[in-house]
């Protein structure tokens, strides 16, 4: 039996030891198409984004989107309309919150860019990435999308009714 030296074990320790810590990402790119709809009565949607695990654990709220200009914060009493995102990760925010609050946005591709700095802490692995809209006198619904965090790749998913297509493209 041949021994073990020093040079044959550091490739695996190493290997170990970069699996253990996150790896650096580039940015995190989400495109949200948000639907034109003929109504008498429409109102823009208030949008939720966040990433998941697999599992469908919250890990980070990325960006909200709701009436900002609303007297003495009265917009953020609608974000528990956003369901899903509410009970996992909503109502333990203090909002507005800096680089995550903002206003509704027009129907349209909308762009948000999550600068790197904001994912650092983020093992490398599967995630997913949920989009929810609400609005109001109209309909919620929620897109989830399947992503890699430590990779270069790109993924979409589509909405019926309150979102159309939704991509995220993660760059190395």
């Amino acid at each position: 039996m041949k021994p073990l030296t020093l040079a044959a074990t550091l490739p695996a320790a190493g290997l170990m030891l970069m699996g253990a810590a996150p790896l650096p990402s580039g940015d995190l790119t989400v495109s949200i198409g948000i639907p034109r709809i003929s109504s008498a009565s429409y109102h823009r949607p208030y949008v939720a984004v966040w990433i998941e695990r697999p599992d469908e654990t919250a890990v980070r709220t990325l960006s909200v989107w709701y009436d900002t200009a609303l007297p003495a914060g009265e917009g953020k009493d609608w974000l528990r309309d956003i369901r899903t995102w509410w009970r996992k990760d909503g109502r333990n925010l203090t909002l507005p919150a800096d680089g995550v609050s903002g206003p509704t946005r027009a129907p349209g591709t909308q762009t948000v860019t999550i600068p790197a700095s904001r994912l650092r802490d983020l093992p490398a692995g599967n995630y997913v990435l949920a989009v929810e809209a609400a609005r109001e006198l109209g309909g919620r619904e929620i897109v989830r999308v399947p992503f890699r965090l430590g990779a270069a790749n790109t993924a979409s998913g589509t909405g019926d009714s309150e979102l159309g297509a939704v991509r995220v493209t993660v760059a190395r």
